[in-house]
């Protein structure tokens, strides 16, 4: 395609669209990028890249992953860290070398590479990487451990993937030329070290300048992306391929300095990092070049077999023996192991490198990497939720949070438990959750806003989060923290927005009022003052919606309803959900009114209690 700015367009659309099906669908982010990019590449040849971009193709990419390493690493916070029991420590120590050791033997024997290629290609195979593992972790509400587990080993193996095939190929160099090789292995561990450093030093120097005022605000995000990309290069030039590890030790040392300026930039990196994420997909699988497909053999299949079924597990569960690790999270990491980017993107580099030292297996690599990668991203990408929730470690997101004890959201949560929705209700006062205890309610005694609150509320498993306090500016401060981490549309509050009050706070600050008519709070408690009360109604065939509400009074509300999955929906200024026979309305009703559904229930649960007899 000659219009370059059509085919960005392009590949933006094409990745975003995945990205947007996956999310409607649950089917995984990765597989559909992948299945896409092969379509409108070689399948339709409406975007190549190599034709496209020519010789920019490949610092791209190289830069794209630097920055998406680097955002990697700021969600790296060593409170997580601790979540994974000693399992980081051990699959970097233990696992990678054995599975460098398996994937080189599966390499030599089952796929016929020589020594000296299988060796370099299986420490390009220990990586993961979070361009493969984040998208996948994003679509499955994970138990935090092993979630903290193959995060943090996909984004630190990445760097050491790429040092291990820098190790190999200097190795190899130097043996070719008859130079000590001794003196080269301690030349790249220097350099590897000095990467480090240089990684750690121009984070400390952005820790220092951020809070002292001395970059405006306007300039943080770009200083922070254009430093990215110096850090990357300036420890490419000390030694090849070392600047995945600066741009990751980076990240991750910021991300622990507890920096308040990175709240200001976290959706802006964020937004580049799926961005980047979709489009570097995109332009990997429309690169796959089909004469580089004949080059694959059949016995290629038996080496992506042998790493899927073999050596990854292998390596996992002899790594996390005797550890503190259950059983099934084990057994869930030790499958999980897509390969992505860095894979494909360092085989086609040192392919080029091994044809220079003579080595004609170099050339298969390119399409041994492709093969592995779309085996990998196609076989776990799609059994991963599945698998998780075999084993008990991922569910639907379900739980709501109730932040702000008081008698009308003890009513509320109680209302919950009986319609089998998990439900926790949140105070940062011991005296408020007492009736909560005392009704066997599960709550959490702390500050929602701390950081600490992630160690002990897995918000993977959050639906929705509903601001009941008095107090409706911590409602609203509550509701801005939370949703962009929830969504928008999944953080509720009592109290209405005043429109036509320019001293009310902003309604773009705020989430979503409860109720349609957006009840106030001082109405709302001289309604609990005057007796109103929960109402549950069960929609059916016969007993629809409009029934529901030709029975409601002027003043009763609507506040959720609550389908048979145990998703809920709630009643807004902005959302009316419809529901549908088998769902269950809760409203709020006058004392008059919800007496007399109480006693209809109560009835209607004696004779169902009857009939059973």
């Amino acid at each position: 395609m000659s219009n370059l700015a059509l085919v960005v367009a392009l590949v933006g659309i094409v990745g975003i669209g995945a990205q947007w099906v996956a999310w409607r669908t649950g089917w995984p982010a990765i597989a559909l990028m992948l299945v896409a990019g092969i379509i409108v590449g070689p399948v339709l040849g409406a975007v190549q890249p190599e034709a496209d971009f020519g010789a920019l193709l490949e610092p791209m990419i190289s830069i794209a992953v630097a920055l998406i390493l680097f955002d990697g690493g700021l969600n790296l916070n060593f409170r997580e860290l601790r979540r994974t029991e000693g399992a980081l420590a051990r699959l970097v120590g233990l696992g990678v070398p054995i599975a460098w050791a398996l994937t080189a033997l599966a390499c030599y024997y089952i796929a016929g590479l020589v020594w000296p290629v299988a060796i370099l290609f299986g420490g390009i195979l220990v990586v993961t990487g979070p361009t493969v593992v984040l998208p996948l972790l994003r679509q499955i509400a994970l138990a935090p451990r092993p979630r903290a587990i193959l995060k943090w080993e996909g984004i630190v193996n990445d760097p050491i993937g790429v040092l291990c095939a820098v190790v190999t190929y200097e190795y190899l160099r130097h043996a070719e030329q008859g130079a000590p090789v001794v003196a080269a292995m301690l030349a790249v561990a220097g350099a590897a070290l000095v990467a480090a450093l240089v990684g750690f030093a121009i984070a400390f120097a952005l820790g220092w300048l951020l809070p002292r005022g001395l970059i405006p605000e306007y300039l943080k995000a770009p200083v922070l992306l254009v430093t990215v990309i110096g850090t990357f290069e300036l420890s490419n030039l000390i030694e090849r391929e070392t600047g995945l590890l600066a741009v990751t030790v980076m990240g991750i040392a910021l991300a622990n300095m507890r920096l308040a300026s990175f709240r200001d930039v976290q959706p802006f990196k964020e937004n580049i990092s799926v961005l980047l994420v979709s489009g570097v997909f995109v332009l990997l699988s429309a690169s796959l070049n089909l004469e580089v497909l004949r080059q694959f053999e059949w016995r290629f299949l038996g080496l992506i077999a042998a790493l899927i079924f073999v050596v990854r597990p292998a390596a996992v569960l002899a790594s996390l023996a005797f550890s503190p690790i259950p059983w099934r999270e084990r057994l869930f990491v030790a499958w999980i192991a897509p390969r992505g980017i860095v894979a494909v993107a360092i085989s086609g580099v040192f392919a080029l490198r091994l044809g220079g030292l003579g080595y004609s297996d170099g050339g298969t690599l390119v399409a041994i990497s492709f093969a592995i990668a779309a085996g990998t991203i196609l076989v776990h990408g799609f059994t991963a939720r599945a698998l998780a929730r075999r084993l008990g470690l991922a569910g639907k997101k379900r739980d709501v949070l109730i932040v702000g004890a008081t008698r009308w959201s003890l009513s509320l949560a109680d209302q919950l438990r009986q319609l089998d929705v998990p439900v926790t209700l949140v105070d940062t006062s011991w005296h408020r959750l007492s009736p909560a205890r005392q009704s066997g309610l599960p709550i959490f005694h702390g500050e929602i806003l701390a950081e600490t609150t992630e160690d002990h509320i897995d918000f993977a498993r959050v639906q929705a989060l509903v601001a009941t306090s008095d107090n409706e500016a911590y409602n609203t401060l509550v509701c801005n923290e939370f949703g962009p981490e929830l969504g928008r549309d999944a953080v509720y509050q009592l109290g209405g927005a005043e429109h036509d009050d320019p001293h009310a706070l902003p309604s773009t600050l705020r989430g979503n009022s409860l109720f349609d008519s957006e009840l106030e709070l001082d109405e709302l408690s001289a309604r609990e003052a005057a007796g109103w009360a929960f109402r549950r109604t069960k929609i059916s065939e016969k007993f629809d919606f409009d029934a529901l509400k030709s029975l409601l009074p002027a003043g009763a509300d609507l506040l959720l309803l609550v389908q048979p999955g145990g998703v809920v929906k709630f009643f807004t200024h902005a959302s009316r959900p419809v529901p549908d026979a088998g769902d269950t309305v809760l409203s709020y009703a006058p004392p008059d009114i919800a007496k007399a559904a109480a006693r209809r229930e109560r009835k209607t649960t004696k004779k169902t209690a009857a009939a059973a007899e």
